[in-house]
């Protein structure tokens, strides 16, 4: 296998803005449609479908068919971890709109990255889970420890399937507004989900990265693992 790999190519792609606001949108996690995707883009239909076609074809999204609509989506958590990396060393978009900074200050609250959590609370909750020693730090990601293991299936996060996953386990994802890791992997994307399913977490709008905490999210959050939101 190669080691001369051609970041170029992956930058180009990523350099252009409308594409760029479409892989930010499929950092949601959900698979999104052209017309939901242009209008993130901020472009035509006919415009983002070009972009669209460029991006499947670099490799950094993959399309599935329902019928006569098709779905795009992030090819790989990888595209997800890289882009997240990308955005903790990007300078901050000015702020323009009350809207915006209402925007930017909901993604830095909660927010997810791909399919596990990012922002404030997912750093709080890697806090909390190393100091209870749930997680232990090492590497490029975490151990989680029996206890751990344990408290998590508790809170009904499957554990089990998450270890039985091909891909990374425990992977740390440096976040982009907090500058320090939140929990990705196999394990990040389980908890994502259980928090999501029981309702601590609703999603603002779709194709929106923001999350909302919900009143129980706040009382579970600070009776499990006194984070006060």
């Amino acid at each position: 296998m190669t080691t001369d790999v051609d970041l170029a190519a992956a930058a180009r792609l990523i350099a252009e803005p409308a594409r760029a606001a479409m892989l930010d949108a499929l950092l949601s996690g959900q698979a999104l449609a052209a017309g939901e995707l242009a209008r993130a883009g901020g472009v035509r239909a006919s415009t983002a479908s070009g972009h669209l076609s460029q991006l499947v074809e670099g490799g950094l999204v993959a399309v599935t068919h329902s019928g006569r609509h098709r779905y795009f989506r992030l090819a790989s958590p990888d595209v997800a971890h890289a882009l997240e990396a990308l955005g903790a060393i990007s300078p901050p978009r000015p702020i323009r709109s009350l809207r915006q900074s209402r925007t930017d200050e909901a993604m830095t609250l909660a927010r997810t990255c791909y399919d596990h959590l990012a922002g404030v609370v997912a750093v709080s909750l890697v806090d909390a889970f190393v100091a209870d020693e749930l997680l232990a730090a090492g590497g490029d990601g975490f151990t989680l420890t029996p206890t751990g293991a344990e408290v998590l299936a508790d809170a009904g996060v499957d554990v089990v399937g998450a270890k039985t996953s091909r891909r990374a386990f425990a992977r740390s994802c440096l976040d982009f507004t907090e500058r320090r890791p939140h929990l990705a992997g196999a394990l990040g994307a389980a908890l994502c989900a259980q928090t999501l399913a029981d309702g601590w977490f609703v999603r603002r709008a779709p194709g929106h990265r923001a999350l909302r905490i919900t009143d129980e999210g706040r009382r579970q959050l600070a009776k499990r693992w006194n984070i006060t939101v």
